[in-house]
């Protein structure tokens, strides 16, 4: 959100185009959606069937820190076609990295599923707020180093992220169900790994 409204400035600012046509290249951010979200979905499902757990929080980890990577290159990128080709790869990135947390938003806490998604998209919406901020009290080039180091920050917070049952980037392990599920060791049933099962004693606090 933060890049589809700065965008536009920093190209006409940094490159001296018309209103127009800055407009036009930063709708290029957006435009990336079409795809590249249901992309990264698709490839922490792919990582999933192999390792589990473990290969989405892989695919989501990677897409952030390239994502963050990707933020400090565009800052300072001297060409116009570079920055955006480097805004294309950034956006692509960003989209998939949205498309892989959803692929791990329904094994947190599966009676609360929904509750969790509002959560995680509201996060999103929270963030846009703040560095639009930085983007009001900083020059172009600091606020987008801004941002780009609090993705990185938080793809490297991905080594933290423990799920009950499943195992994490560097901690936990793998149930048994699960391990059997993508391994396909359990018969046909197990073929892919469902969502898992609530505890009684969670099942017991939704319904309060």
């Amino acid at each position: 959100l933060t890049m589809n409204n700065a965008a536009a400035s920093y190209f006409k600012s940094t490159f001296e185009l018309t209103t127009e046509s800055a407009a036009a290249i930063a709708s290029i951010f957006g435009w990336m959606n079409l795809f590249a979200r249901g992309l990264g979905g698709f490839f922490s499902d792919k990582a999933n069937a192999k390792i589990g757990m473990r290969g989405r929080l892989v695919v989501q980890t990677i897409c952030l820190v390239a994502e963050g990577v990707l933020v400090f290159v565009f800052a300072n990128t001297p060409q116009l076609w570079a920055a955006i080709l480097v805004m294309v790869f950034f956006s692509m990135f960003v989209q998939a990295a949205e498309g892989s947390t959803y692929g791990i938003v329904p094994y947190v806490n599966p009676p609360a599923t929904g509750s969790i998604a509002g959560i995680v998209g509201a996060g999103g919406n929270t963030g846009a707020v703040c560095f639009g901020l930085g983007f009001r009290q900083l020059e172009a080039k600091p606020a987008f180093y801004l941002m780009g180091g609090c993705i990185v920050a938080s793809g490297v917070l991905s080594l933290f992220i423990c799920i009950k049952g499943h195992a994490g980037l560097v901690t936990g392990q793998d149930n048994p169900e699960v391990i059997a599920a993508y391994k396909k060791t359990a018969g046909a049933a197990s073929a892919t790994i469902q969502v898992p099962e609530p505890d009684a004693e969670a099942a017991e606090e939704m319904e309060k």
